[in-house]
């Protein structure tokens, strides 16, 4: 093989592998491109949000409330105890009335009178064995809580413990600094702000106009997107964005540097993106197909309650 046919060879491979390049970043940029600047982490990539949790978040620890048991019919003081008693006494007097027994030969006022003492003192006795009982016994098994006014009672010899507290995240400490200047800042109302400015940026690269969010975009931002919207006037394309569902926006960093508050949102949903040709409508780019996404906006200020903006877009 001739040295000129091994040179053209390697220039055939290196021109499929730019054109493959090529095209896939024409696909990455076909809506709002990447380009910005996250301070110290433009070249880190972002926090990606948690996974969801397979058990319950909060409380980390699950209590189990004893069951109930259910108490034993009453039986008045006639109970086991007594019933027996009752019994033995009530045959002696039988058996005295019929054949004649009892103290000193027969059934006197004294037998009667002997036996009704010893009653009266053996229901003295029952009535106040029960007064001692807890109150959760005779109430019919542990107390009702809020509704009956009565504690619960736990068994002998446990105490009852706080659950374990977590240390705080890495993200969670970020917004701890961000809140020692601004104390009235809130992530999730980022959040949320970035999911609409993600739909008012795809509609201002579909118009190829960005003047209208100048002021919520920082200056390099701005710049690159409207690098972009200059492109695709350049070469009669129009990106057309459709459908647009930003299903989830969460914050997933904050930190603060060099005198500046930095907070990445993360996105994710389904939209349609392609490009056409202005002069026939032609398809460029794209699919007119949903197709999903995953994206990361960083949003800056200067330290302190100030307006957020957009200064950095990076996608997966």
């Amino acid at each position: 093989m001739t040295t000129t046919r091994i040179r053209s060879r390697w220039a055939l491979a290196l021109a499929l592998v730019m054109l493959t390049i090529a095209l896939h970043a024409g696909d990455a940029q076909a809506r709002a491109g990447s380009g910005g600047s996250r301070g110290s982490r433009s070249y880190s990539a972002p926090a990606r949000p948690p996974a969801s949790p397979t058990t319950p978040a909060s409380p980390s620890r699950q209590y189990s409330t004893p069951t109930p048991q259910p108490a034993p019919a009453s039986r008045g003081w006639f109970g086991p105890i007594m019933g027996g008693l009752a019994g033995f006494a009530l045959g002696g007097l039988l058996g005295g009335m019929l054949f004649g027994g009892g103290f000193g030969g027969g059934f006197g006022l004294m037998d009667m009178l002997l036996i009704g003492g010893a009653l009266f003192l053996l229901y003295r006795f029952m009535s106040a064995r029960r007064a001692q009982q807890p109150a959760y016994a005779t109430a019919g098994g542990y107390g009702g809580g809020a509704a009956g006014g009565a504690d619960v009672a736990y068994p002998a010899g446990s105490t009852a413990t706080a659950p374990p507290v977590d240390p705080p995240s890495e993200l969670d400490r970020g917004v701890a600094h961000i809140r020692q200047m601004d104390a009235s800042f809130d992530p999730d109302a980022l959040a949320e702000a970035a999911r609409r400015l993600f739909v008012d940026v795809q509609g201002a690269v579909a118009a190829r106009d960005m003047s209208a969010l100048s002021s919520r975009l920082t200056p390099r931002m701005y710049t690159t997107l409207v690098g972009q919207c200059d492109r695709l006037r350049a070469a009669r394309h129009t990106n057309r964005l459709e459908q647009l569902d930003v299903r989830q926006a969460e914050v997933t960093e904050a930190w603060q540097e060099s005198g500046q508050d930095y907070l990445t949102v993360y996105l994710a949903g389904s939209l349609v993106d392609y490009i056409v040709d202005d002069t026939g409508g032609a398809l460029v780019e794209g699919s007119r197909s949903p197709q999903s996404f995953n994206e990361y906006w960083t949003f800056a200020r200067p330290v302190g309650p100030n307006p957020w903006k957009l200064s950095a877009i990076q996608t997966e």
